[in-house]
């Protein structure tokens, strides 16, 4: 079903929600049903925004509707959006400015629309971040579709990239625990080693008192006194290479504790 006819059996169907306002129709919904994602609208077609507002809610999608750049940055001060469906062709700043602006400050995910067809505005858009590109008029479900394509392969990418992480001339995988050198040499880790690297990948460049460090590596293998977690630090250099003598990526810090200082960490 596309647009128009889509519109007039939601205009037949739905006089409960025909008189209130984006704001008034997301409201109603959201007492009515729980949400797996929140979307941002920007468009200043108004019929085209309440549609999708009331047939994204069928997915368990709470759409936002805003009309101008300016109404956007506004509710995302105010609220949270996993992606954003963004017009090409506003009032004031035009959507490509604006996919210009979210990518500089944000990776939320971002599709774009629009009623022109010109090759070199898909391939602006997408040049500029936006992780996908639709013609009007399209199919609603299409959208869908789309949007939860993008959600996913987000979702996949951070999960691969929570699940190895780089640092120096290593990676860790969260999942095995294995520490992975560069040149494929694999290291496996305890369980107290692992959660002591965690903290310390977690908080980079930041000096970290023994308590601390033994409060997130503890475990039945840990006992409850200062000098393990030096005999722990220890062993986890000595899987680092990291020479105890002259310590580059785990330092210590007299009278205060440790200090990880791995570069590159992402």
């Amino acid at each position: 079903m596309g647009l128009g006819a889509y519109a007039d059996r939601n205009n037949q169907a739905d006089n409960r929600t025909m008189h209130m306002n984006d704001e008034q129709k997301g409201a109603v919904i959201a007492d009515e049903k729980r949400w797996n994602t929140r979307a941002l609208i920007v468009d200043d077609d108004v019929p085209i925004r309440e549609l999708l507002i009331d047939y994204l809610a069928r997915f368990n999608i709470l759409a936002t509707g805003v009309t101008d750049g300016t109404a956007m940055r506004q509710a995302m001060q105010a609220d949270t959006f996993d992606v954003v469906v963004l017009d090409l062709m506003l009032p004031g700043e035009d959507g490509l400015t604006l996919c210009r602006w979210l990518r500089s400050e944000s990776d939320i995910p971002i599709l774009m629309l629009t009623a022109r067809c010109e090759p070199t505005d898909r391939i602006i858009g997408l040049e500029l971040g936006a992780d996908d590109y639709m013609s009007k008029p399209f199919e609603p479900r299409e959208l869908v579709a789309r949007i939860q394509t993008i959600l996913r392969r987000v979702r996949d990418d951070r999960s691969e990239q929570r699940a190895n992480i780089r640092f120096d001339t290593w990676r860790l995988n969260s999942v095995l625990r294995q520490l992975v050198a560069d040149d494929g040499l694999v290291v496996p880790l305890s369980n107290a080693e692992f959660r002591l690297l965690w903290v310390f990948i977690e908080r980079p460049r930041r000096v970290l008192s023994r308590e601390q460090l033994l409060d997130a590596a503890r475990g039945r293998s840990i006992e409850a006194f200062d000098r393990s977690i030096d005999l722990l630090v220890s062993r986890l250099r000595q899987k680092l290479g990291d020479d105890p003598k002259a310590p580059q990526l785990i330092k210590t810090v007299r009278g205060e504790g440790y200090l990880f200082d791995a570069r590159d960490i992402g």
